[in-house]
């Protein structure tokens, strides 16, 4: 049966606190308990808020390669990694075809010329606090106004911290048959998409304050 459609503006991007079957056991020490609710808010960033992001932090955990214990860095990468490549077949199912490719794609003219997040005038820390903080519902909406090709491949990168040719790869192996065609040059062409609407955002936050 196939799943339902992508989930409305509202739901990009948890309510707090996080939901409890999405937290780490009872007993479990804080930091991970703040590695589950990270990788809540990555999930319901790719696929929305709710029970498939519920899943998805089950399935990165059962899925990682290495434990916590015997490198917190590396465990974290193959969470965020099991858990990318699970999103990405959720977002086929829900729309085929919604993640393909680009065809012809040429390197265009943007406002960032620099394919990393700091050239939005933004760091990675600085984004994660307006995800979680009082201006959590323009990024939302924001986020949801962006194609699903583009909104995933600003999520990979940004937020989960993956390379254009790590976010290539992703898309190449879980991406359904019309991501087949996907490169690390064309990731990038996206990104600074993106990171020119991010960088647009911004500024007309600050202006009108």
């Amino acid at each position: 049966m196939a799943r339902k459609s992508i989930p409305s503006n509202d739901s990009l991007i948890p309510s707090q606190p996080i939901p409890a079957e999405a937290r780490a056991p009872q007993g479990m020490d804080e930091i991970f308990d703040q590695i589950v609710a990270r990788l809540y808010n990555l999930a319901s960033m790719l696929v929305g808020e709710g029970e498939d992001s519920v899943k998805l932090v089950e399935t990165a955990l059962a899925n990682a390669e290495v434990s916590v214990c015997q490198d917190p860095i590396k465990a974290r990468q193959s969470n965020r990694q099991a858990l990318a490549a699970a999103a990405l077949g959720i977002l086929e199912e829900r729309n085929p075809g919604c993640l393909a490719a680009p065809q012809g794609l040429e390197p265009a003219g943007t406002c960032i010329e620099d394919d990393d997040l700091e050239a939005a005038g933004v760091s990675g820390e600085e984004l994660e606090r307006m995800i979680a903080g009082p201006d959590r519902d323009r990024v939302r909406n924001w986020l949801a106004s962006l194609p699903p090709a583009l909104r995933t491949i600003f999520v990979l990168r940004a937020v989960a911290g993956f390379s254009a040719a790590e976010t290539a790869a992703l898309l190449q192996s879980h991406g359904g048959p019309q991501a087949a065609a996907w490169t690390a040059d064309a990731v990038r062409v996206l990104f600074r998409q993106g990171l020119c609407s991010l960088a647009s955002q911004l500024l007309q936050a600050s202006t009108a304050r």
